[in-house]
């Protein structure tokens, strides 16, 4: 290692503990500037950003618990014109609410209610008068078969006395007419829905050729397969010679 120089040497013997600022002096002096700044900044001479001053501190700039006022963003009408403004808001969207209920409501009944044709079908008017005593009609009554009988005296008393209560489908001529002269029920057999013939059969009444049910002049089943009565419609009088079925 080669020797060196003396000047070189005096300098180091002279400078043994602060090495940097003997050797670089510009060095030393950007180092003392910049600690000076930083002296400066932390006291706030060159911090112009806005500072956040928190409403939860007191004048001693200590935190606290207490609760800052808000006065400034309430209403100036007072609670009470607010309840009743909000009261009014609540109330007009209720009606609002109410009235498109009701209207989709009315609109979904007009639809799903039945059209003028089917209602001109519901109820079928007949005029007694032009039936003759001991005869049937034959109606159509919503696509069905109405048997009207005139009956007379006779048919009257032997639907009367006879013994019900062993039949098959139990019923009194009595739950089956609201008239006695004036059988009406529907002309559908009870066994697969054929229409039975009038005047016929062994008891006097109906007769279904398709399967050899027979009915009497009630309408009861009195043989054959047929499990249940001829059925008995809806029908009222409003005139002594006019019937109202449906």
């Amino acid at each position: 290692m080669a020797p060196l120089p003396s000047r070189a040497s005096s300098l180091l013997r002279a400078c043994p503990r602060r090495p940097l600022q003997c050797l670089n002096p510009a060095f030393a002096t950007s180092q003392q500037r910049t600690k000076a700044d930083v002296v400066e900044r932390s006291s706030g001479q060159y911090d112009q950003t806005p500072r956040f001053e928190s409403p939860f501190k007191n004048k001693d700039d200590n935190p606290t618990t207490k609760i800052p006022s808000f006065a400034n963003y309430m209403s100036k009408k007072g609670e009470t014109s607010n309840k009743t403004f909000q009261y009014f808001m609540v109330g007009g969207m209720g009606l609002l609410t109410a009235a498109g209920a009701k209207a989709t409501v009315q609109d979904f009944l007009v639809n799903m209610s039945a059209s003028a044709d089917v209602l001109a079908q519901a109820k079928v008017e007949v005029d007694l008068a032009a039936i003759p005593e001991g005869k049937n009609v034959i109606i159509k009554w919503r696509g069905k078969p109405v048997f009207i009988r005139h009956r007379t005296a006779d048919e009257i008393k032997e639907a009367e006395d006879t013994k019900w209560e062993n039949l098959r489908d139990p019923q009194p001529d009595s739950d089956r007419v609201k008239k006695p002269e004036w059988l009406i029920m529907l002309g559908v057999c009870t066994h697969l829905g054929c229409v039975p013939i009038g005047e016929s059969g062994d008891f006097g009444g109906w007769f279904c050729p398709c399967h050899g049910s027979h009915y009497d002049i009630s309408g009861r089943a009195r043989k054959g397969p047929a499990p249940l009565n001829l059925a008995v419609p809806e029908y009222d009088f409003p005139e002594d010679e006019k019937v109202v079925i449906g």
